[in-house]
């Protein structure tokens, strides 16, 4: 589903991302964990095309397809997903309006509001989120969890294939944390990917990983299923460096 291949990555002409590898398979969970500055959250934006990073070296296939060079936009329309560490407030667009409109951007036939409404509905509910959430103003005013939660909510309106969740659990609360990785593991299924990425073990307690996989300097240095990251929770990432 998705191949990273030596990818080398770069901003403000500093090399971030240095020979980075990784194929995710359908019905996998990949999660990515290590230290600040590994270049964790910079590879999750170049795979969603972020234009202020450059890929100096590499491919990205995704469903066989190089998209390193594909509009962030583009990429959606193949059934890419991200959810953002810090998810960005907008006033004056409602949380409904949002999700109708991104909805409506994958299809040929554009759904009504009428229709909208049942489909955001059924997916809200899954969240634990109240009927007027949907008729905020998009993250305005929104805590820490009810934020992350929308994110999810988005996930599980628009369908994607492959779906990357930037540091998910940050800021939340174990209730809130539960909730998220709740309707993470309802959104699953064997024909989706998902990379996880994250500093702590504790959301791995809730969303169970296929593979984990340790990031340091741009790179991963160190692979393995679910106790991997068990030991970097006794041990720490620089005991676990020394054994890579």
């Amino acid at each position: 589903m998705l191949e990273i291949k030596n990818l080398v990555v770069s901003i403000d002409g500093k090399q971030v991302v240095k020979g980075f590898s990784l194929t995710v398979k359908p019905g996998e969970i990949h999660a990515i964990m290590g230290p600040n500055g590994a270049g964790k959250s910079t590879l999750a934006r170049v795979l969603a095309g972020d234009p202020n990073y450059e890929v100096e070296s590499g491919e990205i296939l995704f469903l066989g397809q190089e998209i390193s060079e594909l509009e962030p936009e583009e990429r959606a329309h193949l059934g890419l997903f991200m959810s953002f560490q810090y998810p960005i407030e907008i006033a004056g667009i409602t949380n409904f309006q949002f999700l109708h409109s991104a909805y409506n951007a994958h299809r040929k036939e554009p759904v009504s509001e009428e229709v909208m409404e049942e489909i955001v509905r059924e997916v809200a509910e899954k969240m634990d989120m109240k009927p007027e959430f949907l008729h905020r103003d998009l993250n305005s005013g929104f805590s820490g969890g009810e934020k992350k939660k929308n994110e999810i909510l988005q996930m599980g309106v628009l369908d994607p294939k492959m779906a990357i969740l930037d540091e998910t659990d940050s800021g939340l609360d174990i209730d809130a944390l539960r909730v998220v990785a709740k309707g993470v593991c309802d959104l699953m299924n064997k024909e989706r990917g998902l990379i996880l990425i994250t500093h702590y073990q504790r959301l791995l307690d809730y969303i169970k990983p296929s593979h984990v996989h340790i990031m340091k300097e741009g790179k991963i240095v160190k692979s393995g299923d679910a106790q991997l990251a068990l030991e970097l929770e006794k041990l720490g990432y620089e005991a676990v460096h020394a054994n890579a």
